[in-house]
């Protein structure tokens, strides 16, 4: 199926692990999406169940007080960088405090997309975006920002992983703890996020195949794939 999405970038594999996730789990039915502003504030277009569009950075605000009308159903948030990691921090932040019950897809391709490819809390330092033209400086502009590994510290996150979609393998993986963040929900243990390292070759500058080894060899190292937090008694 065709999307808006620019060549090679990753959303449009993401969004299908989440709707096979879904389709395998069998709650389509029961299922609510949150879309934020960002390149995904679209993605209810994709997924044939309830969705609904959120304010910049106010995803989990919304889907917090969706669960909380309706505790019996799935309510996960799809949030790129920009918008979760930087205008939206607060509202993960004390979501995650309250240990609310959703699941949180984290998009990271350190950049803003849609609005230009400007510098995100996660862009890589030195990296070149539009509004950091001559490489991201940490004595000035700061340091990338981990938030997965800063959410998986606090008592109401139930499960926290990082993963990537470079290669087949790998995607894999990242189908895997799609799944498990949604049994997380399921089991009402918390929230849950998987962070997914993501391409974005056009504000990359870059073609399709080599943003994939960008991911690889640049981003990996300084946001390594991983568990930061997985609650007992959470499997498969």
């Amino acid at each position: 199926m065709a999307t808006h999405y620019c060549p090679g970038c990753s959303h449009g594999v993401i969004h299908r692990l989440i709707a096979e996730v879904i389709d395998e789990l069998g709650i389509r039915a029961s299922t609510i999406g949150v879309a934020p502003v960002g390149c995904a504030v679209f993605a209810y277009k994709y997924f044939n169940l309830d969705s609904c569009e959120a304010a910049h950075g106010r995803a989990p605000a919304m889907a917090t007080g969706i669960k909380r009308v309706l505790p019996d159903h799935i309510v996960f948030t799809y949030q790129g960088d920009g918008d979760l990691a930087s205008i939206g921090g607060n509202e993960i932040l004390h979501a995650a405090l309250r240990g609310e019950r959703i699941t949180v897809i984290f998009v990271n391709n350190a950049v803003y997309g849609m609005t230009g490819g400007q510098m995100a809390p996660t862009t890589l330092a030195g990296m070149k975006t539009t509004s950091s033209p001559a490489g991201r400086d940490p004595l000035t502009q700061g340091y990338p920002l981990h938030l997965t590994e800063m959410l998986a510290t606090m008592p109401g996150v139930a499960y926290a992983v990082r993963r990537s979609m470079h290669s087949v393998a790998e995607t894999r993986k990242t189908k895997k703890a799609i799944r498990l963040a949604f049994a997380a929900q399921q089991q009402g243990l918390g929230l849950s996020i998987v962070e997914i390292l993501a391409a974005c070759p056009t504000n990359w500058h870059v073609e399709p195949v080599d943003a994939l080894e960008y991911i690889r060899s640049q981003m990996l190292p300084e946001y390594p794939v991983g568990d930061f937090k997985v609650s007992e008694g959470l499997g498969e």
